[in-house]
């Protein structure tokens, strides 16, 4: 059994950051590729970042790039999302999700596993 647990959400001014957090536990986390996706209210779950299980690629989506960060740390079986510069529009439940593979993946349907989210609101 695979679970994840996202942690680090919560409520900021814009122009503010957060740094999100997905505990893994189950099979040793390097063998997994990994990646952030996000969901507001009424819209379908958008990509926002991957990496694959050894860190070596890095995929964001254009929305973020130069203000969000994916990265892990193989040794703590944690991978971050690290954010700066929150915009209203970044507000949504961010997840994190795990496939068993090398590579990198940025659709959703591509992911096995999945945590039950945490919840960013950013106000302006």
């Amino acid at each position: 059994q695979v679970q994840l647990v996202e942690s680090g959400g919560g409520l900021v001014q814009a122009g503010g950051s957060l740094r999100l957090s997905c505990a893994v536990s189950g099979r040793t986390f390097s063998s997994y590729a990994m990646g952030w996706f996000r969901q507001a209210p009424g819209k379908e779950r958008e990509f926002v970042a991957a990496i694959s299980r050894g860190g070596s690629l890095k995929s964001h989506a254009d929305s973020v790039k130069g203000r969000f960060t994916i990265s892990r740390d193989n040794a703590k079986n944690t991978l971050y999302l690290q954010m700066n510069g929150l915009k209203p529009e970044d507000t949504a439940v961010y997840y994190c999700a795990a496939r068993l593979s090398s590579g990198i993946y940025t659709q959703g349907g591509r992911y096995d596993y999945w945590g039950q989210g945490t919840q960013v609101t950013v106000s302006s």
